[in-house]
């Protein structure tokens, strides 16, 4: 029996939990928000396609019968991949644009979408006439322009380029960072003396 003190994490990983961090050819990640990770499956396939470079590896190990390589936690794109200019517009990449609070009081529980110019009075569902608000706001404003409900946006909604959206989005880690992708991560952070 092992003192469990004994036992190092990296081996005992399960498979399942070893996803790889996707760099582009350039060595930044192809996304910050959500995180660019791919299954460990899809990254050995793409290792054996001879599409990608291993960066780094985890400690775990699979096996076939004639062959054995340790999981790749960090690889790299042989081709470079040009991100597109502006984001989908979902509610994820709302709440992002918007740093996931309520654009009325600040508040980040309970956020749904408001239309700055409500859709009875011909506002549309774009990136420029909504924004993200928490329920008890949204329902203060009611069918109402932000105006008409005496309340005031924090910032006027934007249509956000991809680069806006990844900026945000490293403010928002993922809890999960493996050791190895932190270097590739906040490369570009600044320095502190």
């Amino acid at each position: 029996m092992y003192h469990p003190d004994l036992i190092r994490p990296e081996v005992t990983r399960h498979v399942e939990n070893c996803p790889a961090l996707v760099l582009n050819a350039d060595y930044t990640p192809l996304s910050y928000y959500p995180l660019s990770l791919w299954p460990w499956q899809t990254a050995i396939k793409a290792v054996f396609l001879d599409r990608v470079d291993i960066v780094s590896t985890y400690e775990r190990e699979v096996h076939s019968p004639s062959f054995q390589m340790k999981i790749p936690s960090v690889i790299a794109l042989k081709q470079y991949v040009r991100p597109s200019q502006y984001p989908a517009f979902t509610r994820f990449n709302l709440f992002l644009r918007d740093r996931f609070a309520c654009q009325y009081c600040g508040s980040p529980k309970d956020l749904t979408f408001d239309h700055v110019i409500p859709r009875r009075a011909g506002g549309r569902t774009t990136w420029e006439n909504v924004a993200t608000a928490c329920a008890p706001c949204n329902l203060k404003k009611g069918g109402r322009t932000p105006k008409e409900a005496h309340m005031n946006l924090h910032i006027q909604p934007i249509r956000p380029t991809t680069w806006q959206l990844q900026e945000h989005g490293r403010a928002f880690p993922p809890g999960h960072l493996h050791d190895s992708w932190h270097d590739w991560l906040y490369w570009d952070v600044e320095l502190l003396a």
